[in-house]
């Protein structure tokens, strides 16, 4: 304790100064880890409480008092006193999560073993629109199963299997079985056509891939056709592509199709002994630290980046979110998780399967991709507690004409991120849904994903005003872009975040990553933000130039190399302007190359097959020329307002 003790008095005579930048910082830790050696507050009639260099908070409730990084108290819905409110350190815009609650090492498979046991007769999936309902201990065996067949067809740990498709039971089935066999899932977005998903599996040197044969229009066995030619004529498992020479085995979920495997064929095999036998084998060989999922972010680039996480990152970041949610306190009819957003974004892989996993809540998928008046529907038949989705989802579950016709009377809470939500939306939330214990969530897939969220207990204001509060165990600070040095209070920076949370790096990427993720840990979310008093943080900004449409994520250079390949097309800028739905649509200004002529419409038309729908721009306008610096640089603020207002926005 004597180290501890040192520690402190080293780094309150660095904190003295504000210049010295990380002795904050360093206070912060060593006052945490103190305290985990028992080293207590010092009192208000301590001699040493005037040598501190940190104001005093009084809790209200217990009347206690604690230095100022120290947490006041709140009582919490059942009437406990909890200690965990982070709070702001000496008027700085730096900020650490409590680290009462304990980091778990298990491994996804070791979570879902746990809870089967703990509980396996509770209810832990529905599937609404396959008819699916399984039990914890159900589950389980299915999970075994499927990983156990993985390995039987040659997956081996570290193997990359790509999941390519909607919502569905298969989704789950494979995020959970690949970490049960060490195999790392990869995370492909449905709409992904060709050259998308070339790219896709190119990068990460994916060993399989599994998809259903179609969802509405999208073809997926087709599609692959397109890259991948000699599917057609592969023996099953046996696959050799001159364009993706990782890709070996190729899994259908619900169609015989050549040179394919069928999922319920692999995991058939997996109940077979020899099979069981062999994942129980390599299970002695997983850790926690180990990758369990690649998720595709888009850069400035152009060229979207894996972000690559491990059981570490997402069992404790799932464990924490529940843990906000108070769903450790709830009972099983009060923990009924709907879950609209997609599996293949983190709030759907990590919020969704494994909050539910990790505190034995029911997770119910309502439809594959979606839609308000399933989601409504969902609550009502499925008697749904807990809703998640994005501001858009929101919009339009509550716009939906009929409703009113339904039953929603168990809806008490909930998640809305992947998005900025304003504030008028949070407070219709709460009003018509009667959703008193929604939460506004904030994070990106780099964090795993989660960094701020509300405490239920927050007021109406403090959920429509902010993204919450810092989570446990995770260190924000917000800086000044140009110096580095930490902003005061109420002043906007740069948002960074340091902790378990941040993942093991981009998939191949070492220069991007040490771009991402500097020498001292800190991850530079790119995201403009303000702290108050309280610990609150507020997004008023984003210095990358990501358009956020209806919670998906979009980067214009992505779409502006995109479009550099039409032949008629000079240049191109794309920008996101305003929309009262979606957040944002997007706007490409584009110049003709001379004498060249063409429409919207026929824009539009060479985009669809070849980009992912969500990414074809809603608007179309041709310019001749661009607002410029005196150094000739596009100014895209200009060119967003520009837009706006010729488009009467």
């Amino acid at each position: 304790m004597a180290v501890y003790v040192g520690m402190l008095r080293v780094a309150r005579l660095c904190a003295r100064s504000p210049r010295v930048l990380g002795a904050r910082v360093g206070l912060s830790r060593s006052w945490q880890e103190a305290r985990l050696w028992g080293v207590r507050p010092l009192r208000a009639s301590g001699p040493d409480f005037g040598h501190l260099p940190w104001s005093v908070t009084e809790c209200c409730n217990c009347s206690q008092k604690f230095p100022e990084l120290s947490r006041p108290c709140f009582r919490t819905s059942s009437g406990e006193l909890d200690h965990t409110v982070p709070l702001p350190v000496g008027g700085f815009s730096y900020v650490q999560g409590h680290v009462g609650l304990h980091l778990s090492n298990k491994t996804v498979g070791r979570c879902l073993d746990a809870t089967a046991q703990r509980i396996p007769d509770q209810e832990a999936l529905v599937v609404h629109h396959e008819n699916i309902r399984l039990t914890f201990a159900q589950l389980k065996e299915e999970v075994d199963k499927a990983a156990s067949g993985l390995l039987s067809i040659g997956l081996r740990k570290g193997d990359r299997l790509g999941m390519w498709g909607p919502n569905s039971y298969a989704w789950v089935l494979m995020q959970l079985a690949t970490a049960q066999a060490g195999i790392i899932l990869v995370s492909v977005n449905p709409a992904y056509q060709a050259m998308e998903l070339e790219y896709a599996l190119k990068k990460v040197g994916c060993k399989a891939l599994v998809f259903p044969r179609q969802f509405k229009t999208q073809h997926y066995y087709n599609i692959l056709k397109q890259i991948c030619p000699e599917v057609e004529k592969a023996q099953p498992g046996a696959l050799k592509s001159q364009r993706l020479p990782d890709l070996t085995t190729v899994i259908s979920v619900d169609a015989h199709l050549p040179g394919t495997l069928l999922l319920d064929e692999v995991v058939a095999a997996g109940s077979q002994e020899q099979n069981l036998a062999r994942l129980r084998h390599t299970q002695q060989f997983l850790s926690c630290h180990d990758p369990i999922n690649i998720q595709f972010t888009s850069g400035t680039t152009g060229s979207p980046k894996g972000a690559t996480l491990s059981h570490y990152n997402i069992v404790n970041n799932a464990n924490m979110i529940g843990q906000r949610l108070r769903l450790h306190q709830k009972t099983p009819e009060e923990s009924r998780v709907v879950l609209p957003s997609p599996l293949y974004h983190c709030l759907g892989s990590v919020g969704g399967t494994m909050v539910s996993l990790m505190h034995g809540v029911t997770l119910i998928l309502c439809s594959p991709v979606f839609e308000g008046k399933k989601t409504l529907e969902a609550i009502s038949r499925e008697r749904g507690s807990f809703l998640y989705g994005t501001p858009t989802m929101f919009v339009d579950v509550l716009n939906q004409p009929d409703f009113s016709s339904y039953d929603i009377s168990t809806i008490r809470g909930g998640v809305i991120a992947g998005s900025p939500a304003p504030p008028e939306l949070i407070r219709a939330i709460i009003n018509k849904l009667n959703m008193k214990e929604l939460v506004v969530a904030y994070g990106t897939t780099e964090n795993s994903p989660v960094t701020f969220m509300n405490f239920t207990e927050d007021t109406v204001e403090q959920k429509a005003e902010s993204v919450g509060r810092v989570m446990p165990h995770t260190e924000a600070q917000i800086v000044n872009m140009e110096t580095g040095t930490l902003t005061e209070l109420h002043t906007p920076g740069e948002l960074c975040i340091r902790g378990y949370c941040v993942m093991l790096g981009y998939w191949g990427e070492p220069r991007k990553t040490e771009e991402a993720i500097g020498q001292d840990k800190w991850y530079r979310t790119g995201d403009i933000a303000t702290m108050d008093e309280q610990g609150f943080c507020k997004i008023v900004g984003r210095s990358k130039d990501m358009i956020i449409r209806g919670g998906e994520n979009i980067y214009p250079a992505e779409l502006e190399d995109f479009f550099h390949t039409h032949p008629q097309v000079q240049e191109v800028q794309v920008v996101g302007v305003k929309d009262d739905r979606m957040g944002e649509e997007i706007c490409a200004c584009i110049r003709l190359k001379e004498g060249e002529k063409t429409t919207a419409e026929e824009i539009k038309a060479f985009c669809k097959g070849k980009i992912s729908h969500f990414k074809i721009p809603r608007y179309i306008v041709f310019v001749t020329n661009y607002p410029l610096t005196v150094s000739g640089k596009i100014q895209k603020f200009k060119l967003r307002e520009q837009m706006e207002q010729h488009l009467n926005l």
